[in-house]
This record gives C-alpha cells, sequence and structure tokens, in this order.
C-alpha cells in the first residue's frame, strides 16, 4: 500500500466533509522525554514549583505512568509529590521524575508538528500549542480501500481517509518523535471526541453513517463542552450518556443550560456543521535535515544548508510571501540546538539571498561536529506589499543587521535523527498567527476546566 493510495481518490463534494482532530499525547511530558529519552516509561511530572526543594506550584501535565498513582494537570504540587517523591531524592518506590516547564522548547517541538499538518491539509485551525483541527476533504475520501469487490474485504474495509490519518501520524512520529492521537469523522465535534477515545497514541475513525451509534453509549463527559459541573448537571435531570443526551428535549436543555444546551444536544446527536477555519498565515517558514552521523566535513555541511535554503526560499515564493529575517539552526553533539539570525532593512523575496546569508551564518561552526541543519526566513509579509530594492549582493551586505535575538542554545534531544537518511527532510517552522480559543464565548467556563486547564494555562 502506497501513500498515494490514500490520496487520490478525494471526496466529491456532495460527500461529507472529513476532519481530522489531532491531539498531541501528554505533549509537554512527551517533549521531555525528546531531551531525556530515559524518561520513556517512566512516571513523569511537568509543571511549574518542580525545582529542588519547592512544594508549591501546580501539575502541567503528567504522564500516563504518572496518572496511575493519582497524579494528573492542575493538582498541587504538595499532593503529587505525597503520591510520587521525587525519584532524585528517594530510592522508595515509587517515585517520580519532575522537570519544570520550558515552553520556548515546546513551541519548537510544536512548530516541526504543525508544519506536517499545514503540509497534509489545506485548512488547519490551530486551537492550542498541541491540538489542531484539520479539513482534508480535498486530500482524501470516505471510500474504502481497495477496488470493487475487494474493498470491503481489503484491510476489513478500512477507508482511506483511515490510511491518510495514518500516515500524518506517522509523519509526526517519525520526523518529530512525538505520539498523536488522531480522530476522523465528518464534523469538528464528533472528530473531537475520536482523538480521545483510544489514547495514548491512538487512531478512532468514525464514518458518517456510524456517527450517532458511537457517541450514543460514551458518557456525557465525553461531548466536547461537557466539564465536571455540567456533567453533575446533566447527571441530576438523568442523563448519564452521550444517548441519554440525544434523546433529551433540547427545549429542557435549553431550559437548564441556555442556548449552550441545544448546542451539547447537537453535538450529542452528531450534529455539527462549523466548518474548519484557518487560524492565520504563518510567521516564518523553515526546512531542516539531519546527518546521519554527526560531520565536520565543511562541504558536507554548506551543501545541505544550500539545499535547504533553496527549498525555503522556493516555497516563500510559492506563497507570496515576503521575509525580512534569515535565520540557522545548527544541531551539535550532545544535543545543543544553536540558532543564529540576520534582519534586512525591509522585505525581500530573494532566494539568492536566503542562500548567502544562510552559508555566511554557518561560518561561526565551520569547525563543529554538525547532527542537524536547518534554515528559516521569518519576518513574513505577504500579498502586494513592497520589497525592498537590493542591488546584488554588495548592496544587501549594507542592508543586512544582526538581528537582536541573541544566541539562543538550548539541549534537545535528537535521537530520532537515527531513523532519518541523508535524503530526508524535516520541518522547522514558527509557524502561526495567532492562537485560537479553544472554546466559544458559551461553554468557555465550564470547558476549561473539564480540559484540565489551570492559571499556568491550557495543558493536555
Amino acid at each position: 500500500m502506497t501513500f498515494a493510495d490514500f490520496t487520490e481518490t478525494a471526496s466529491d463534494d456532495d460527500d461529507p466533509r472529513i476532519i481530522l482532530h489531532v491531539d498531541m499525547d501528554c505533549f509537554y511530558a512527551s517533549c521531555e522525554r525528546l531531551r531525556e529519552p530515559d524518561l520513556c516509561g517512566e512516571p513523569l511530572i511537568v509543571g511549574m514549583g518542580y525545582e529542588a526543594g519547592e512544594t508549591h506550584g501546580a501539575v502541567a501535565t503528567a504522564s500516563y505512568e504518572a496518572r496511575e498513582h493519582g497524579i494528573d494537570s492542575a493538582q498541587p504540587i504538595s499532593q503529587a509529590l505525597d503520591a510520587l517523591p521525587r525519584a532524585a531524592e528517594t530510592d522508595a518506590e515509587p517515585a517520580g521524575y519532575y522537570r519544570p516547564v520550558d515552553l520556548d522548547f515546546y513551541e519548537d517541538v510544536a512548530d516541526d508538528v504543525k508544519e506536517i499538518l499545514h503540509d497534509c491539509a489545506d485548512v488547519v485551525r490551530e486551537v492550542s500549542i498541541d491540538e489542531a483541527y484539520l479539513d482534508v476533504t480535498a486530500q482524501t475520501g470516505w471510500g474504502l480501500v481497495g477496488d470493487g469487490d475487494n474493498a470491503a474485504a481489503d484491510s476489513e474495509g478500512r477507508t482511506i481517509a483511515e490510511g491518510y490519518a495514518r500516515h500524518i501520524k506517522q509523519r509526526i512520529d517519525r520526523e518529530v518523535g512525538v505520539p498523536a492521537s488522531v480522530g476522523v469523522a465528518p464534523n469538528m465535534a464528533t472528530a473531537k471526541v475520536a482523538s480521545d477515545h483510544d489514547k495514548p497514541d491512538g487512531l478512532t475513525v468514525v464514518r458518517p453513517g456510524e456517527v450517532a451509534d458511537f457517541l450514543a453509549p460514551l458518557p456525557v463527559a465525553a461531548i466536547h463542552g461537557v466539564g465536571p459541573v455540567t456533567e453533575r448537571e446533566l447527571a441530576e435531570m438523568g442523563i448519564d450518556t452521550a444517548g441519554d443526551l440525544a434523546a433529551t428535549d433540547p427545549t429542557a436543555l435549553a431550559d437548564r443550560f441556555g442556548e449552550r444546551g441545544r448546542e451539547l444536544h447537537a453535538r450529542a446527536c452528531g450534529d455539527d456543521d462549523r466548518a474548519v477555519t484557518p487560524t492565520g498565515r504563518p510567521k516564518s517558514l523553515s526546512r531542516e535535515s539531519a546527518f546521519t552521523e554527526a560531520t565536520a566535513d565543511s562541504d558536507a555541511k554548506r551543501e545541505r544548508l544550500t539545499a535547504l535554503a533553496t527549498d525555503v526560499a522556493a516555497r516563500a515564493t510559492r506563497r507570496d510571501a515576503l521575509y525580512q529575517t534569515v535565520g540557522i539552526k545548527v544541531v551539535t553533539p550532545p544535543f545543543d540546538v544553536n540558532t543564529r539570525a540576520s534582519s534586512l532593512s525591509g522585505p525581500v523575496d530573494e532566494p539568492d539571498l536566503v542562500e548567502s546569508i544562510a552559508l555566511d551564518l554557518l561560518a561561526e561552526f565551520d569547525d563543529d561536529p554538525v547532527r542537524k541543519l536547518g534554515v528559516r526566513v521569518s519576518n513574513l509579509s505577504f500579498g502586494a506589499e513592497k520589497q525592498v530594492r537590493l542591488d546584488g549582493f554588495d548592496g544587501a551586505a549594507d542592508a543586512i543587521e544582526d538581528a537582536d535575538d541573541g544566541d539562543r542554545t538550548q539541549p534537545a534531544d535528537i535521537a530520532r535523527e537515527a531513523i532519518e537518511t541523508d535524503a530526508q527532510l524535516t520541518d522547522w517552522v514558527d509557524d502561526e498567527s495567532d492562537r485560537a480559543d479553544k472554546t466559544t464565548d458559551a461553554d468557555a467556563a465550564d470547558e476549561s476546566v473539564s480540559e484540565g486547564q489551570s492559571s499556568l494555562g491550557r495543558y493536555d
């Protein structure tokens, strides 16, 4: 089975939409495991207040191993420490591994994931650092894998859409190294429920004719927008499952919950006509590539960077994007990520200039062994905005000034690079405008509780 088998038959205009909800599993913990692979399989807690000796703060993310001991998002650190003492301070079992939140690192990892999502779908709605909706109706279809009489028998009647979703999951795992759960359904609300249905690292497909049957036996709390408060109030009305909610008179729900009651009823019935709306244009475009083994070969590094610069500049041109800053990423052993950038006096579309600046920035690392290289263009503008005129590289050199974002170095585990070949490219992009709010005004207060939010922000 090839990737083309999942993309060659897109849905007809009259077919139900194909919506994916991609939710990164225990995202902060997964990021920490990139840096420290030895933490895989261990109870891991990420949050504020985890410096040695501190007993205040709250849990941002708890791995599934930690959750088995009763630890969850927004829980006070003192309670977490009672359940799982720090492994660094005790030989007793069980014990937990605690790490402080490092949002800069998590956002870098999230950018890699988002670039894959934008590459696989025409319409992407990012709702948080670790969660997005994709409309892939134009990319795939609800038809079965195979042809004619063989379709139902092949892979137990798997849909082409399932294969496409699996391809996205595998790209995220292979190119970024973090697990994702994906729900596939004909609407946003059901896709959200589906992504939660088989965590972690799950893939659940709900076909158009199966939505009501899929939702009916689920606990009412599974419906998107039903938090603990609403769940208790629904229980008082004798509503325990999504099927109960779907069977309830929507007028009675509106009397109790206002217009939100009708929305919850519709979601329980599997009705949701909201379109996936994009959250904005990218702030930057980038590509990166790993060497099979770290190399200090100057020619090899320059050749690789030239290819990346050419690719990034071409992508910017295709998107009608001008850029004002050119940067590189250089990953050196053991796992140090170094970025350098230079800014121009105004936005340009000059592919040769991207290559020239990138190579100049790389000169600092001529003698260093390198595991991975990346090129980024940022400070983007679009459309008919005026481009700065640069008369060749001599004039360009006068326009370039060092960016004041400093030398940013941070530890990062690149263990996933071992599975990449020299020909493979992965993505490095700070790709987003303002993130959309996760909830509507009507259900924000209750849903924030159901999603495990705290004063620290939205966590998985």
